[in-house]
C-alpha cells in the first residue's frame, strides 16, 4: 500500500528567473509537491507520515529565502532536496508553473516538473 501526501497550487512570489531583470520584482511560482511514502503509517503518528508543513516549508526556503535561482529545474533539485531528507519519502514529484514567465507573445503555460526516486 502506497500512500502520497501533496501540495498542490501553492503560490509564492519569488525573485528567480533567468535573465537579470527577473530578479529585480517578485513574479508567482505555482508549486505543487507529490510525496510517495515508503513506510506504514501509525494511528495517531505525525512521524510516520510527511506533515503538509513540510512540503510548504521546503518550498518557501528555496523560493522566499535563497538568492536569486536562474533555472526552474534548480529550483525543483533544491526543494526536493529538502524533502528527501525525511526517511519515510519513496518518491517526489515537483511541478513549478511560471505564469509570467517572459515569453515571444502571450499564451500557453511554462513549467517543469522533475521527479526524484529513492
Amino acid at each position: 500500500m502506497t500512500f502520497t501526501v501533496g501540495l498542490d497550487d501553492y503560490l509564492v512570489q519569488g525573485i528567480h528567473g533567468y535573465f537579470d531583470e527577473e530578479h529585480q520584482n517578485p513574479q508567482p511560482f505555482n508549486v505543487s509537491v507529490r510525496v510517495d511514502l515508503s513506510t506504514t503509517i501509525h494511528e495517531g503518528q505525525l512521524g510516520s507520515t510527511l506533515d503538509y508543513a513540510q512540503l510548504q516549508g521546503a518550498i518557501d526556503a528555496v523560493i522566499l529565502d535563497s538568492p536569486p535561482i536562474r533555472l526552474l529545474e534548480s529550483m525543483a533539485i533544491k526543494i526536493s532536496e529538502r524533502i528527501q531528507q525525511s526517511k519515510s519519502v519513496r518518491r517526489i514529484l515537483v511541478r513549478i508553473e511560471k505564469p509570467e514567465a517572459p515569453l515571444p507573445h502571450p499564451g500557453g503555460l511554462p513549467y517543469i516538473e522533475y521527479t526524484w526516486n529513492r
